[in-house]
C-alpha cells in the first residue's frame, strides 16, 4: 500500500497545478506554493488562471477534501514536506539558454524550512548540471539532510490530467537507491515505464524529446514545401512513409510550424546550449531558424494568390493549439500583426482564448461565434483546429461571407469537399 507523503509544489503555473492536483487525487496533503498572493487567493477557491480540460473539477475536490492546500507560506508548506517539487517558470536568458534563476531562489526559500531528511525535485525544464547548482545552495542554509532529484514533465496543454495520470512514461533522474525508492512509490499509481537514470540524462530526455517533435514538424513543412513545387499532396505523402513501422503516421503536422510554451522555447534552449559547448552546426539551430522563418513565408506566398491589402480575414483560432486558452507563441501571434501589416482587416474568434488575446492586439474585432467572424470576410483562414471548426456549415459561410477564400492551414478538410461548395481552398503543401 502507498505511504501518504506530504507535498509541496512550487509554483502554480500549468505543470504546477496539475501536479498538486493530480497527487491530492491519491490522498496525499499536497501544497501549492506560489509568491504570487492573488494567484494563491484565487485558486483557494478553485478559480483557475487558465484553462485545462479536467483540471478545475481536480482542483475543487481536493481542495474540498482538504487534500489540496494553496499557500504563500515557505514555512507552512515545506517544514512538514517529505518532498518539494521545484515548478518555476525557467524562461530564456539573453543567451538564449534557460534561465533558472526563479529555481535557484525558489532553492534558497526553502533552505531553511526543511525537514530532514526531505527530496526536493526538479520539474522545471533546466540543463544538465543544474542538480549541483541546486544542492550548492540549499547547502549553504541548512544542516540538515536533504536530496535533489529531477523528474522532467512531459504534458501535452489541452490533455494535461491525462497525461499525468496516463504517461507513457516516468523518468526519475537520481543516483540514490533510496530516492528512487520513494519517488517511485509516489509514482506507482500512474501508468507507464518507470525509467530510473542519472540527473542530467533526465534533464537532457526533456529537451531531447520537444527538439525531436520539433524536427518532426519542421522535416514534414520542407516536405510540403517540395509538394507545392511539384504537384504532390503532402498528406498523401504522409500515408504512404507512415507504413514504414521506423517512421509512422502519427506527429507530421504540416502548416505553420510549431508554436506554444515549449517546443520554441526549448529548441532555442538546446541550440544555445550547443553552441555554448562548441556545437556551433547544430542541427538544433537550423530547426529554430527554418520554424521563425515559416509563418512569414507562408503569408508572402498566399499574399501572391489572394492580396490580402484592402481585405477582411477572418481568422479561427488564437490560442496555440486546441483546448487551451493559452496564447504563447500561438499561430495568430505572428499571422494577425503580418496580415494587418499587408493591409488587411481582422475579425477573430476563438472559442477559450478571447479573453486572453483582447490586449495583444488593437485593432481586431473579436467575434462571439466563428459565423460571427466570418460575416462579411473576404478570406476565411483556420490556425487552429478546434472541434467546432472541424464541421464547418459550407452553404452558411458561403452566404454570409462577401468573398470565397478559404485558407486551410491545418489541412483538416478535403479540398474537393470546400471546392464544390464554391470556395478557393487554400492548404499546406496541397
Amino acid at each position: 500500500m502507498m505511504s501518504h507523503m506530504v507535498i509541496t509544489v512550487i509554483g502554480t503555473g500549468f505543470v504546477g497545478v496539475v501536479s498538486a492536483a493530480v497527487f491530492a487525487k491519491f490522498g496525499h496533503t499536497v501544497y501549492g506554493l506560489d509568491i504570487d498572493e492573488k494567484k494563491i487567493s484565487k485558486l483557494e477557491q478553485a478559480n483557475m488562471p487558465f484553462f485545462e480540460p479536467g483540471l478545475e473539477e481536480l482542483v475543487k475536490a481536493g481542495v474540498k477534501n482538504g487534500n489540496l492546500k494553496f499557500t504563500t507560506s515557505y514555512n507552512t508548506s515545506i517544514s512538514q514536506s517529505d518532498i518539494i517539487f521545484l515548478a518555476v517558470g525557467t524562461p530564456s536568458a539573453a543567451d538564449g539558454q534557460a534561465d533558472i534563476r526563479f529555481v535557484l531562489m525558489a532553492a534558497q526559500s526553502l533552505a531553511t524550512h526543511l525537514k530532514s531528511g526531505a527530496i526536493v525535485v526538479i520539474k522545471s525544464t533546466v540543463p544538465p548540471g543544474t542538480n549541483a547548482k541546486v544542492e550548492a545552495i540549499i547547502s549553504k542554509h541548512t544542516q540538515k539532510e536533504f536530496f535533489v532529484a529531477s523528474a522532467p514533465e512531459f504534458l501535452r496543454e489541452g490533455t494535461a490530467v491525462q497525461d499525468f495520470l496516463y504517461p507513457n512514461r516516468v523518468v526519475i533522474g537520481t543516483t540514490n537507491s533510496h530516492v528512487a525508492k520513494v519517488l517511485l512509490e509516489l509514482h506507482e499509481p500512474f501508468g507507464g515505464e518507470k525509467v530510473v537514470i542519472r540527473p542530467q540524462s533526465a534533464q537532457m530526455a526533456k529537451y531531447a524529446a520537444n527538439a525531436y517533435l520539433a524536427q518532426r514538424i519542421t522535416f514534414i513543412n520542407q516536405i510540403a514545401n517540395l509538394c507545392e513545387q511539384n504537384g504532390a499532396d503532402v498528406q498523401e505523402v504522409i500515408k504512404a512513409i507512415g507504413f514504414d513501422k521506423r517512421i509512422g503516421t502519427h506527429y507530421w503536422y504540416p502548416g505553420l510550424g510549431y508554436g506554444g510554451s515549449c517546443f520554441p522555447k526549448d529548441v532555442k534552449e538546446v541550440a544555445a546550449y550547443s553552441q555554448a559547448v562548441g556545437e556551433n552546426d547544430s542541427l538544433f539551430i537550423k530547426i529554430d531558424e527554418l520554424n521563425e522563418a515559416r509563418i512569414p513565408r507562408l503569408l508572402n506566398t498566399w499574399d501572391q494568390q489572394v492580396k490580402f491589402a484592402g481585405k477582411t480575414v477572418a481568422v479561427l483560432g488564437l490560442s496555440f493549439k486546441p483546448n487551451t486558452s493559452d496564447t504563447r507563441e500561438a499561430p495568430a501571434m505572428k499571422v494577425i500583426p503580418i496580415l494587418e501589416q499587408k493591409g488587411a482587416t481582422i475579425r477573430a474568434f476563438d472559442p477559450k482564448a478571447l479573453e486572453e488575446s483582447r490586449h495583444l492586439y488593437q485593432n481586431v474585432y473579436f467575434a462571439h461565434s466563428l459565423y460571427d467572424a466570418a460575416k462579411d470576410a473576404d478570406i476565411l483562414i483556420m490556425l487552429i483546429e478546434w472541434d467546432e471548426f472541424k464541421s464547418l456549415d459550407f452553404p452558411k459561410l458561403k452566404k454570409i461571407m462577401k468573398g470565397n477564400v478559404f485558407i486551410d492551414t491545418r489541412n483538416q478538410y478535403d479540398p474537393s469537399e470546400v471546392t464544390e461548395h464554391g470556395f478557393k481552398y487554400i492548404g499546406v503543401g496541397r
